[in-house]
């Protein structure tokens, strides 16, 4: 069965840094797209990042540009959040979700409902 596990959420400080991981098992992300999500208490769902596990091309939410890093390892089937300068309002719990490059928008690439795969989430909690 498809799995990708989360880890790398906690505690931290405003202006603090965390990194969180997503590993995928039983597959190749190869030909997949991995996008970051956040979910904050009464509020949507909304894109963060996401990166092709393909060629590498990014993408972020403006609200974190400057801040978050996505990237890639193949060979560990793994894609890494760098978040630093973490702010309150980044509160949340963090997902990770794939999509087969095939179908992936590009430009749309927010749009949480095309993602097939999902991990357990993460929860990140930025306070002093």
């Amino acid at each position: 069965q498809v799995q990708l596990v989360e880890s790398g959420g906690g505690l931290v400080h405003p202006g603090g840094s965390l990194r969180l991981s997503c590993v995928a098992s039983r597959f190749s992300l190869d030909y997949y797209v991995i996008g970051w999500f956040r979910q904050a208490p009464g509020k949507e769902r909304e894109g963060v990042s996401c990166i092709s596990m393909s060629d590498g091309m990014t993408y972020y939410a403006d609200s974190v540009k400057g801040r978050f890093t996505i990237s890639r390892d193949n060979a560990k089937n793994t894609s890494y959040l760098q978040m630093n300068s973490l702010k309150p309002e980044d509160t949340a719990v963090y997902y990770c979700a794939t999509i087969p490059l095939i179908f992936w928008r590009g430009g749309r690439w927010y749009e949480w409902e095309d993602y097939d795969y999902w991990s357990q989430g993460t929860q990140v909690t930025v306070s002093s």
